[in-house]
């Protein structure tokens, strides 16, 4: 990754604001802009160059993987060393405000972090400067997306072996967790969500306790972290004999998803995508019933800009990389989704999900 040119960019971008400092918190920011994986530390962009704080624990850590940036190690508190830092440079700001991302600098970091601060020295909300630039992924990231899709992928594989009448719910997760971290993966993108009969109807029901029974549907909703790069599937399978009614409403969503990846393209707007889910839902009497987005953004986090649901208006653009994961949800009876990555591509999109989505009994 070329973290300087991530750096530059920054800079150029503060060149031309009302920023002349920029503190970032958010983990994966920093980790975007100069290659840190710890789980403490800051980073401070200004035109001038880049400098990132840390603590003793990541001495060694931070002198191995930050790139492009000079490392301040903090003996003591990482925000008093910051003060410090910042205090030194006051007089040599043309305006006296540090920007902050106002979503992830906690309320007493902030609190602390004035309180330290020479007097005259503001702290103020700066755009979200960073989550922007993520949305396109180089095609180094693509690469390591479509590694971690692939692998994420093999984890329905384990789900099928093993689910059967009687197994719970967690013990299918365990079991494709556990697959995972085999396979290679650092951890899961979120708990691994396998949500059976009327839990089914959860859009976000965690792996339980409960058995899973036959006559029903099954939602298994995973992905994996490999090289820092996430990925999201899910897939609805039934368990023992469908009727016409399950297999109908399986079609309809299996439709509306295959339309809403034939509508993305560059310079095509994310509400259009989830317009055009929506479209085939409408028309099959479904619509009530998809109560969700049809996607998000994956990178670094497994939900990140863009957001694809009704009413937002960003374009897409080659590189960015989102899901797209219509639903319908009957409360009480079950549940029904279908997940696909997609890269946005030059000439429309390319789908980095390899597994067949096509309905399933087992």
């Amino acid at each position: 990754m070329d973290f300087l040119a991530r750096q530059r960019s920054l800079q150029r971008q503060l060149a031309s604001s009302a920023i002349d400092t920029l503190l970032l918190s958010h983990l994966p920011n920093i980790h975007y802009l100069c290659g840190f994986t710890g789980s403490a530390g800051f980073f401070v962009v200004e035109e001038s160059g880049s400098v990132f704080f840390t603590d003793v624990r990541y001495d060694t850590q931070a002198h191995e993987e930050v790139k492009a940036a000079k490392i301040v190690i903090a003996r003591k508190s990482v925000l008093e060393a910051l003060a410090v830092w910042f205090g030194s440079r006051q007089k040599k700001a043309k305006r006296p405000a540090i920007g902050i991302e106002a979503d992830h600098l906690t309320v007493g970091e902030r609190k602390k972090l004035l309180d330290l601060l020479p007097s005259g020295v503001r702290l103020k909300n700066a755009p979200a400067l960073v989550e922007q630039a993520r949305q396109v992924k180089e095609e180094d990231e693509l690469r390591l997306i479509g590694a971690a899709v692939k692998l994420g992928a093999t984890l329905f594989d384990r789900a099928l072996e093993v689910l059967r009448p009687g197994v719970k719910e967690s013990e299918v997760a365990a079991e494709m967790e556990y697959a995972a971290r085999r396979a290679g993966a650092s951890e899961m993108s979120f708990p691994t969500i396998v949500a059976s009969g009327a839990r089914s109807a959860l859009p976000h029901g965690r792996a339980s306790e409960q058995e899973i029974a036959p006559g029903g549907f099954v939602v298994c909703d995973f992905g994996v972290i490999l090289a820092g790069y996430c990925s999201d599937q899910t897939r609805t399978v039934w368990l023992g004999a469908a009727g016409r009614e399950a297999r109908s409403a399986y079609e309809a969503v299996k439709a509306a998803q295959l339309a809403a990846i034939a509508a993305v393209r560059p310079g095509a707007t994310v509400g259009e995508v989830d317009a055009a889910a929506r479209k085939v839902l409408r028309k099959e009497g479904l619509a009530r019933y998809f109560t969700h987005s049809t996607g998000h953004g994956v990178g670094l986090e497994v939900h990140e800009a863009p957001r694809v649901a009704a009413g937002q208006n960003e374009v897409l653009q080659p590189g960015m990389v989102i899901t797209i994961e219509p639903g319908v949800y009957f409360p009480g009876k079950w549940g029904i989704r279908i997940e696909d990555m997609v890269a946005v591509r030059e000439g429309g999109c390319e789908v980095l999900t390899p597994t067949d989505k096509d309905f399933l009994a087992v």
